[in-house]
């Protein structure tokens, strides 16, 4: 199957972050891709990836960067598709730089952002987004939600045996 869903790193050291989106979308039977491409040191490459993406097929982009964190923003600036931005921890600044280089970005050039390493929620929004059209992936989408709040329901019961001795 064609991929649907396109993961974009800025380098390879991005994978353990971006593995979660990857498993997720895998365990959801979205097919995607993942590259290593560099707003910087690649940005050839970077615009003809954005400008080709839609005739290929995919339909969302996750694009993951850190430190200045161009690359989100300039793969939306080449594509009219949907780009979701994940900003990498590992700068003395704790992604915080990248948090900021990808929600500042200009009119008319959106990119959402999830949280500082989300790349876990950057595929749930990507799956929510597809899922828009595609009811077996709704259906896939909300047991997987209800999942999530079964595995809350359990670890609030194993709470209650939870004891301890005051003292005082």
């Amino acid at each position: 199957m064609s991929p649907i869903v396109s993961i974009i790193m800025g380098s390879t050291s991005d994978l353990p972050v971006m593995e979660k989106a990857a498993q997720l979308l895998n365990d959801m039977h979205v097919p995607f891709e993942i590259n290593a491409l560099s707003a910087h040191r690649t940005p050839e490459a970077v615009e003809a990836f954005a400008k080709g993406a839609q005739a290929r097929g995919i339909k969302v982009i996750i694009a993951a960067a850190g430190m200045a964190a161009a690359l989100p923003g300039v793969i939306a600036a080449n594509t009219t598709l949907p780009v979701i931005g994940v900003p990498i921890k590992g700068s003395v600044l704790d992604g915080v730089d990248a948090l900021y280089s990808i929600i500042q970005m200009p009119p008319g050039i959106p990119v959402a952002t999830v949280a500082i390493n989300g790349a876990m929620n950057a595929a749930i929004l990507a799956i929510q987004m597809l899922a828009l059209s595609d009811a077996q992936l709704a259906d896939s989408l909300a047991q997987y939600k209800q999942g999530l709040k079964k595995k809350i329901e359990k670890a609030n019961e194993d709470l209650k045996e939870v004891k301890y001795e005051y003292k005082c």
